[in-house]
């Protein structure tokens, strides 16, 4: 059963950059917002938390339907972006073994390059071998299993490990 949209607590807006503003009940105002989903895959629309730029929780929302269209809407938009997550096939090149690297990949979209600003920008997630690679757009590139890659690509990547 869901609630009717009602006012929210907090103001949600997009700067000149595209960054998502939020401005909370107290007047605090904080660039560069995220939304992440706490059940990605059980409960898309139940469960999400407005992160800042510091990683630090400003928001929690228990429902999107319970918000404004305009803020869930803000919300929705950001989220698909987040979410396009392509998967890294192959590691055809790297412009560099030092970051910031601009590396050209082959992925479950097509040829791309992206680029790594840090080491740090690698993530392991759970599972054997399964990696997330944050570019410096903020697009994350999954790696489902690393020592599934061909040998290049592994010998590659074992330099930024």
């Amino acid at each position: 059963m869901s609630s009717a949209p009602r006012s929210a607590p907090f103001a949600l807006t997009r700067n000149p950059m595209g960054r998502l503003v939020y401005v909370g009940a107290d007047g605090g105002i904080h660039e560069g917002v995220v939304p992440v989903r706490a059940f990605a895959l059980s409960a898309p629309d139940q469960g999400i938390a407005l992160m800042s730029a510091e990683g630090r929780e400003l928001e929690w929302i228990e429902r999107l339907d319970g918000l404004p269209e305009d803020v869930r809407g803000l919300i929705a938009e950001e989220l698909a972006q987040r979410e396009f997550m392509p998967e890294i096939k192959r590691i055809v090149a790297v412009s560099s073994f030092a970051t910031p690297s601009t590396w050209r990949v082959e992925t479950s979209r097509g040829a791309t390059e992206l680029v790594l600003r840090s080491e740090d920008d690698i993530r392991r997630l759970k599972g054997p071998g399964a990696l997330l690679i944050a570019d410096s757009q903020g697009i994350h590139f999954l790696i489902r299993d690393r020592k599934m890659l061909d040998a290049q690509s592994q010998r590659i990547l074992k330099r930024f490990l």
